[in-house]
């Protein structure tokens, strides 16, 4: 039985990326070696959206339960947010800046969540 799913976020910049979380979103880890960050992502959801063009094969969204508060908390940590937050069809969304990677949207769903099951 599957029981669990293992992401992965590539960086240009490993360190700086494992850094921001560990210090900044605070999650905890295990050393799998030398440095070799693995991080417990808490409860997690899965859903599945058609491709369509040039639309990426697989995100990492972060969902939060009070998203003004969440950027409060996460900026004086020293994170950094691109835009504003947006009110999309699934809840309210803003741009987290990843160190070393691609952006990592926020989330505050206004939709019945998988993990509240």
């Amino acid at each position: 039985m599957i029981t669990a799913i293992h992401t992965l976020i590539y960086t240009d910049d490993a360190e700086a990326t494992r850094a921001f979380l560990r210090d900044v979103l605070e999650w905890p880890h295990v050393d799998a070696h030398d440095g070799w960050l693995i991080f417990r992502t808490g409860p997690s959801e899965m859903g599945v959206h058609p491709a369509g063009d040039g639309a990426p094969h697989h995100e990492i969204s972060l969902m939060c339960d009070d998203l003004d508060q969440t950027v409060k908390d996460l900026t004086a940590k020293g994170a950094r947010f691109t835009g504003e937050i947006e009110i999309m069809s699934f809840g309210r969304t803003i741009m987290m800046a990843v160190p070393g990677a691609q952006d990592m949207l926020v989330y505050e769903p206004s939709h019945e969540t998988a993990y509240d099951r």
